[in-house]
């Protein structure tokens, strides 16, 4: 099923929260920003604290609507986002952010309990670059963080 780029509802849902850290390298010698989305209060705990531990800024959105105004507003470095979440799911959010010119180029990893074929590569095909599946361990999500912001060399 085509996702409309008209749906776009940049109303605000939730403000954005963060916390930072210094270490992780982003543009200009500052921390990455990162804003996990996610509706699970367990994913975004954990995910939290593993971004943090190696010195990323963490942002949150617990919604597609949150996350969109999110994008908007504070741009992150590096978007991580749950696929299944109630309302505007993970990939209808990926594919309105990188529709948007102002938002296109933020790199985005799809994190999903969905690991068969077909459920990736709909992800890829509206501008995915990378997927992480769940249960994950703190190691593959910062090597994934890693290859996509050029910080890892693949072994």
């Amino acid at each position: 099923m085509p996702i409309s780029r008209s749906r776009a509802d940049h109303r605000r849902s939730e403000t954005p929260s963060s916390a930072s850290s210094s270490g992780a390298d982003a543009p200009e010698g500052r921390s990455a920003t990162v804003l996990v989305v996610d509706d699970n209060e367990d994913n975004i705990r954990i995910v939290s604290a593993i971004l943090l531990s190696r010195g990323f800024e963490v942002r949150i959105a617990r919604d597609g609507k949150g996350a969109l105004e999110a994008v908007k507003q504070f741009p992150p470095d590096l978007i991580l986002l749950d696929v299944m979440m109630p309302g505007m799911d993970g990939i209808e959010v990926l594919d309105h952010i990188k529709a948007d010119p102002k938002s296109g180029s933020i790199p985005v990893i799809m994190v999903t309990a969905k690991s068969q074929d077909e459920d990736l590569l709909v992800g890829y095909k509206y501008g995915a670059e990378y997927y992480v599946t769940k249960p994950f361990t703190a190691r593959q999500l910062l090597y994934a963080i890693g290859l996509v912001l050029g910080t890892e060399e693949p072994e």
